[in-house]
């Protein structure tokens, strides 16, 4: 889909209009507490770095700032209305899973929620596995697969079953910690089995 097609009018569908809205603030800050808690748990310090691909309005920022005020934020998102609304506040800058952008070496924690299902196979595989590399800490790989419902803007999706999303981060370096939660390479041998996903 066109990058246009995530404008104003969108984002007050899917994130603002009571009738159909996908996420609240309040949500967003409980994922945002679960993600720093579990980031800060195996990095055994307070996240500094985070990469939120996909980041829509940078819903994330605000409550992650809250968290941690002295956290650098960056976002990436293919839509111009975000890149011109958002940009220089959030720190949100142009680019997709099919187009990364320059990346700084190592985040401690990388966010890519409500997003992975409107990646096609191809992007999200190359992707995924560049982001692995730039992953100090913990990824917040928020998926849901074809065997559950998902709301929202179901238009677009790319069905995929739970076992291949666990293939498609297996294959990246992604080992699961649980809650949608994923270390990277850098920390994999800190994961005990009972930890680890299925």
């Amino acid at each position: 889909m066109p990058a246009s097609r995530y404008d104003k009018a969108y984002f007050d569908t899917w994130y603002r209009d009571p009738k159909n809205r996908v996420s609240t603030p309040a949500l967003i800050s409980k994922k945002a507490h679960l993600a720093v808690a579990v980031g800060e748990y195996y990095l055994g310090r307070q996240v500094r770095t985070v990469l939120d691909i996909g980041c829509g309005e940078g819903q994330w920022f605000q409550a992650l700032k809250t968290l941690r005020p002295r956290l650098r934020y960056t976002g990436v998102d293919p839509s111009p209305y975000v890149i011109q609304r958002f940009g220089k506040r959030r720190n949100v800058i142009s680019g997709s899973f099919g187009d990364l952008p320059k990346l700084s070496p190592s985040y401690d924690l990388l966010i890519c929620s409500d997003c992975l299902y409107y990646v096609p196979d191809n992007e999200l595989i190359v992707g995924l596995e560049i982001l692995a590399h730039h992953l100090a800490g913990v990824a917040f790989l928020e998926a849901y697969p074809a065997e559950e419902e998902v709301e929202g803007d179901t238009s677009t999706i790319y069905p995929r079953t739970a076992a291949h999303y666990r293939k498609i981060f297996k294959r990246a370096g992604f080992l699961s910690c649980g809650s949608h939660c994923y270390v990277g390479p850098a920390l994999r041998e800190l994961v005990t089995e009972l930890e680890k996903g299925l």
